[in-house]
């Protein structure tokens, strides 16, 4: 099992390159940021922009992989997202990893002027700009005319560094995100239930996902896959458990999704006065000692 971490976009860059720092310091496999515009309770707080968060946060560090979790069609287009993406795998040497999902009916959804899609429009936009984004970013000239999205000549050389392009991790619970992480992914994310996962109680939340990973494994079996070969990462923080209370809960939360098949668990950063505040000093063992303690 792997241990990441997410940071969020809400530092001016002359304190968010520390954190970042830091994140690699303490061994984290990998730190994400979210790909919003803005966010819940952070809507009237300072949020900046993910991808040149992610290029900065490239320069400022070695090891460390670095990704979205997750970008959606929401307000972005496959053509001049799979640059950006490009951009940022060559500037980090070949470290992002870029998790994508359908989106929601956030601040997101509207913020264009549009009308918030439901459920089945943000499935029929993913099952579109996936596999377009797969091709922009695998040849060097695309050309293609879909309903939602096209691209004309589009040009993406040298291509990434990372062959034959960045890792693709599907965030999906039902059965057409399922069938593309399946298909396109490199991995695949879950934050519990869709449908509400902070009202899960808490001894119900692990059938929650060993639920999802079965309908994972049964859409691979359906593409002739392996599920094996994709990674299972679980983003902590949406439901009534509380891992990072202490170093022994998390490693009694990290040890029953590991027996369940998750590979990669990803914990939030420390945010004082907010939804993710947590004492710091935990927070770093956990991140130095916690999947010691797993054996």
């Amino acid at each position: 099992m792997r241990l990441s971490t997410v940071i969020l976009p809400i530092h001016r860059w002359s304190e968010g390159q520390k954190i970042w720092r830091r994140a690699e310091d303490l061994g984290f496999h990998a730190a994400y940021t979210y790909d919003h515009l803005s966010w819940r309770s952070f809507r009237e707080e300072p949020w900046f922009g993910a991808v040149p968060t992610l290029t900065a946060a490239a320069t400022a560090t070695e090891r460390i992989r670095l990704g979205t979790l997750v970008t959606s069609p929401n307000f972005r287009h496959p053509v001049t997202l799979a640059k950006d993406l490009l951009t940022v795998d060559d500037v980090s040497g070949g470290r992002l990893t870029v998790g994508i999902g359908a989106g929601g009916d956030g601040f997101d959804a509207t913020v264009l002027g549009q009308e918030a899609w439901t459920p089945k429009e943000r499935a029929d936009r993913l099952g579109e700009f996936l596999p377009l984004l797969d091709r922009l970013l695998t040849e060097d000239a695309t050309t293609e005319e879909g309903r939602y999205y096209s691209a004309v000549e589009a040009r993406n050389i040298p291509g990434c560094v990372q062959r034959p392009r960045v890792p693709f991790y599907v965030a999906a619970t039902g059965p057409r995100g399922l069938r593309l992480a399946a298909e396109y992914g490199q991995g695949w994310v879950t934050y519990g239930d869709a449908r509400g996962p902070a009202d899960v109680p808490v001894e119900q939340a692990p059938a929650v996902i060993e639920a999802q990973l079965a309908k994972l494994a049964a859409a691979c079996e359906a593409q002739g896959r392996d599920v094996a070969t994709l990674e299972k990462v679980l983003l902590q923080g949406s439901t009534a458990e509380r891992p990072l209370a202490s170093l022994d809960a998390f490693v009694d939360w990290a040890g029953r999704y590991r027996e369940l098949g998750i590979t990669e668990v990803v914990i939030h950063w420390p945010v004082p006065d907010s939804i993710f505040e947590n004492d710091l000093t935990v927070f770093e063992r956990i991140a130095t000692e916690g999947l010691a303690q797993l054996g």
